[in-house]
């Protein structure tokens, strides 16, 4: 699971620094074909996570912010299927894959709690 000193509490930032890992995760598997189509599906849902949570940050209104949090909550979850689909299928094992997926369902529960907490402050 994601912990200690090296992980933001800033939501923002923590979000941005999943996507550089997945990123550089994504250099690291091998070429095959695969590989190939899991990072890109990897690839696109991990880097999106932090790009909806700015869009959020910038909504126009609660209702906005709701929606722009949940399309990363989902893009979060994308990228967890496919970073276990990595390891089951034994295309890449290593304690970043580990971290990776630890860290993925963090930021799920993350956002879940924040859009909870709007959901409930309209009310």
């Amino acid at each position: 699971m994601a912990q200690g000193k090296d992980v933001p509490f800033d939501i923002r930032e923590r979000t941005f620094l999943f996507g550089v890992r997945i990123v550089k995760f994504v250099r690291t598997m091998p070429r095959d074909v695969a590989s190939v189509e899991l990072a890109r599906q990897l690839l696109r849902a991990g880097t999106s996570v932090g790009a909806n949570v700015e869009e959020a940050d910038a909504a126009e209104s609660r209702k906005d912010k709701i929606h722009k949090l949940s399309v990363a909550r989902k893009e979060a979850k994308e990228a967890r299927h496919w970073l276990r689909t990595i390891k089951e299928a034994e295309i890449v094992a290593s304690d970043e894959l580990d971290y990776l997926i630890g860290e993925s369902l963090e930021i799920v529960k993350i956002l879940s709690s924040m859009i909870n907490n709007l959901s409930k402050s309209g009310e």
